[in-house]
């Protein structure tokens, strides 16, 4: 993904689209509980009731962060039985993308924390 413009119309409009992606992406990570999922899975593959009772969420809370995540290309499903077994899609790239959000957290110290419209203090 590309931030300058080569200056052609579709150059323009490329780029606008590559990072709507982006910006789509990063929001099926946004959320505390799918972040917590993602971190579990990159564990290894998970039925619904383990990671409801390794996250403490409702049921109801962990299948639909899953469905998000499933929409969204993050996590795979596959039929075990009755169960539904959950697993990252991608486990490589986003295990490095994770660590690359820990290194870019290492660098702006408490500034994410703070930050005034999306930090801790906020809430939605």
């Amino acid at each position: 993904m590309t931030m300058i413009s080569a200056g052609t119309d579709d150059t323009v409009v490329g780029e606008a689209a590559a990072v709507e992606a982006a910006a789509c992406l990063f929001h099926g990570f946004s959320d505390r509980s799918r972040l917590t999922i993602v971190q579990h899975l990159a564990l290894g593959e998970h039925r619904v009731v383990d990671l409801t009772g390794h996250l403490g969420l409702a049921q109801s809370t962990v299948s639909r962060h899953l469905s998000c995540l499933l929409d969204c290309g993050i996590v795979t499903v596959r039929a075990q039985g009755r169960a539904s077994v959950y697993a990252l899609a991608h486990p490589e790239a986003i295990l490095e993308l994770l660590a690359a959000a820990e290194r870019l957290l290492g660098l702006t110290g408490d500034a994410v924390v703070l930050c005034p419209r999306y930090g801790k203090t906020v809430r939605p």
